[in-house]
């Protein structure tokens, strides 16, 4: 037995030992079924803020419901996000080098050990998949922007090398691309249509609309984990999904065939935000968590021991109101008449009431409102602030229907507050949240068997939604000699207007005391970005009680 495996076995003890601790503590107050379910699952569980509907990162479902929380362990990008904004080179599974000039180019050489948890080796007929997606948004239903700015990738079918080709002056956040979740396995979906992965291949280059619907369906609705499909889930990360329970709840296991470092935990269970928080802290069933609820009734402070230890922030992304590209609301004189009686001001304080800490306004789209260039930006974002209820008047009459990814008070308060402020205009401002919605509710252009375009209605107008503007716009880097050109992207969104940004995204976060190599980060990857590292110490002393008078 190698010291590793003796490790992982005494860690599986460990973790018995305390599960055992735990169920008998907790024995006489909880019901039958949730006591059985408990039993099941390991002792590390990690809590998100939204639902756990898809691994797929990168379509308009994952996109909405930040899936990178979960398939950034399952499908990691090229590039690692870092706790301060960093982009860290993902060197375990490739190596980039860029070509720049008027068309910039991108070689990508895949390590010769990358491959998937059932053996397959990871070649670039999975970047082309992501690649063709990317796009083809239409076809697909993804939301991936930043491949706008690509023209081309060349790679022969198993090769562990392929070169991604911009368009003209395009291409400067080329980093953004093939990020956590969205590079999906290839030769699972051509088994899933019983085709050779070669075939695959050749149709994701002919650009034939026949070839690529089936590879699309499979593509957009096979990484469901409502019907999870294990022969096509499979994983080139440090985790792979284990099981889905019933709660939703998506079980995680060490990936064998993992090329890097094993991940500290062997067994670790993804809890959606739906499920009982209170429930998991009581139980210990919560290790980590980025809550959904950001003041918990279940946490005191001031108790004298607590195993968790709870903190908001203010985080990086970017809350915005999204339109659709079809329809009504994909016309930017509508866009711009319904944002003169939205009040971004009014709706970051709406946020803040819930949140217990104060957001920031956030008018910018191409930069973070953290960065240190969006002062020298404000002067193009910051006359959109005002209220106009003059300009808003002409679409009086007019209903919008707003929905956000699932149940949450602070997003229905912010609803509330645009309601409120577009009400003296005319305009009737619904929330028709329900149970969830996402970009895929939103209007948009499907194409049929014979590739003629079926606009859909949507079930909702706008989606208000947080998004990392670094990767949202196909921009110029964020650097003080492209200011310039910075502000020129910034005038032209405000006047096309594909959304309206509006306040800074808080974060709560719970951490287990004993739990080590958590790094907060609230970036689209959560504080999840490194769940590998993650290490519990179920032997670790509890928190002394405080002999400070009260």
């Amino acid at each position: 037995m190698t010291r590793h495996s003796r490790s992982l076995r005494m860690k599986r003890i460990l973790r018995a030992i305390a599960a055992a601790s735990v169920a008998f503590a907790s024995a006489c107050t909880q019901p039958d079924n949730q006591e059985d379910a408990d039993e099941e699952h390991p002792a590390f569980g990690y809590q998100v803020a939204s639902e756990l509907r898809t691994t797929n990162a990168g379509s308009l479902e994952g996109v909405s419901t930040a899936a990178q929380a979960l398939s950034g362990s399952l499908y990691p990008g090229v590039y690692v996000p870092g706790p301060q904004g960093q982009m860290i080179p993902n060197t375990d599974l490739v190596r980039m080098q860029e070509i720049p000039g008027p068309v910039r180019r991108v070689n990508y050489t895949l390590s010769d050990s990358a491959v998937f948890s059932d053996g397959t080796p990871v070649t670039c007929s999975d970047y082309l998949l992501a690649f063709t997606a990317g796009t083809n948004p239409g076809i697909f239903g993804s939301h991936m922007p930043l491949f706008e700015d690509t023209a081309k990738l060349t790679c022969a079918p198993g090769s562990k090398d392929f070169t991604l080709i911009f368009k003209e002056g395009r291409g400067a956040r080329w980093r953004g691309l093939f990020e956590a979740g969205t590079v999906l396995p290839a030769h699972a979906v051509a088994k899933q249509l019983q085709i050779p992965l070669d075939e695959l291949h050749q149709d994701l280059l002919s650009e034939n609309l026949t070839d690529l619907q089936p590879i699309a369906q499979v593509w957009r609705e096979g990484f469901d984990l409502r019907n999870f499909n294990p022969e096509l889930q499979v994983s080139f990360g440090p985790y792979a999904v284990a099981r889905v329970g019933e709660q939703g709840e998506v079980v995680l296991r060490a990936n064998e065939f993992y090329y890097g470092d094993a991940p500290q935990e062997p067994e670790l269970v993804v809890w959606p935000g739906s499920a009982d928080s209170a429930h998991l802290a009581e139980t210990g069933g919560l290790v980590v968590g980025d809550l959904r609820d950001l003041t918990p009734d279940w946490y005191d402070p001031n108790a004298e021991i607590n195993r968790l230890t709870v903190e908001t922030m203010v985080g990086e992304l970017t809350e915005a109101l999204m339109f659709p590209e079809v329809g009504t609301w994909s016309q930017p004189a509508n866009r711009q008449a319904l944002s003169k009686c939205v009040d971004p001001r009014r709706v970051a304080e709406a946020s803040s009431s819930v949140a217990g800490i104060e957001v920031p306004v956030t008018p910018l789209h191409i930069v973070q409102h953290g960065d240190p260039l969006a002062k020298r930006l404000m002067g193009e974002a910051g006359p959109n602030l005002d209220v106009d209820i003059s300009r808003a008047s002409e679409l009086a009459g007019t209903e919008v229907r707003i929905g956000y990814a699932y149940p949450n008070e602070r997003y229905a308060a912010m609803v509330e507050s645009i309601r409120q402020s577009c009400e003296p205009a005319g305009i009737t401002i619904i929330d028709v949240t329900g149970d969830g919605k996402t970009l895929a509710d939103l209007p948009r252009i499907e194409y049929g068997e014979w590739g003629q375009e079926i606009w859909t209605e949507g079930e909702v107008d706008v989606i208000l939604h947080a998004i990392d503007p670094m990767r949202e716009y196909p921009a110029t880097t964020n650097r003080s000699q492209e200011i310039g050109l910075l502000r020129a992207q910034e005038k032209t969104l405000w006047q096309e207007l594909p959304s309206l940004p509006l306040a800074a995204q808080p974060a709560t976060f719970a951490i287990d005391r004993n739990v080590s190599n958590v790094v907060p980060y609230t970036g689209l990857s959560g504080i999840g970005w490194n769940m590998n590292r993650w290490y519990l110490d179920p032997g670790a002393e509890a928190p002394e009680e405080s002999t400070e008078p009260k």
